[in-house]
């Protein structure tokens, strides 16, 4: 089963009860063609990175899909309709494979923590430390002419 995640910005002009409707037909489209739906967030509204049509901002809306066809049709659709600034179909099972197949042949090993290179003050290594520069620092004063 292939898993799809279909991400697509609509204008800011659209309402949001259009938004709805819209994610709704898509909906409808891509289970026409034998997908099923398994995650749907409305990510609202948002600030672009950059400038479309315009725009700074738009709906962002993400639908999850899986299925065994391909979702030409709804990426016909959403390139014919002019309320959607961009969309984006990404197959992501193929991500989620490599993933499992990694973590399978490199399983995570517990590894220690070197143990810190600084002291808390007041333990007895930087006590030590102190004392080894205390007593190099009075041949630097002896050395030093007094004024």
């Amino acid at each position: 089963m292939r898993t799809y995640e279909v991400l697509f910005i609509l204008s800011p002009q659209v309402p949001e009860e259009e938004a709805t409707t819209l994610a709704t037909e898509f909906k409808r489209i891509a289970e026409g063609t034998g997908a099923k739906l398994t995650h749907e967030e409305a990510w609202g509204r948002r600030r672009l990175a950059y400038p479309i049509n315009k725009f700074n901002e738009g709906n962002y809306q993400l639908l999850v899909f899986e299925t065994e066809a391909g979702l030409t049709e709804l990426d016909r659709r959403m390139k014919n309709s002019d309320r959607i600034l961009r969309h984006m179909i990404v197959r992501t099972d193929l991500d989620h494979k490599r993933a499992e197949k990694l973590a399978k042949r490199n399983p995570k090993k517990e590894r220690l923590r070197p143990a810190p290179s600084f002291a808390p003050s007041g333990s007895a290594p930087a006590a030590a430390s102190m004392d080894a520069a205390a007593v190099d620092a009075p041949e630097a004063d002896e050395a030093a002419p007094a004024e």
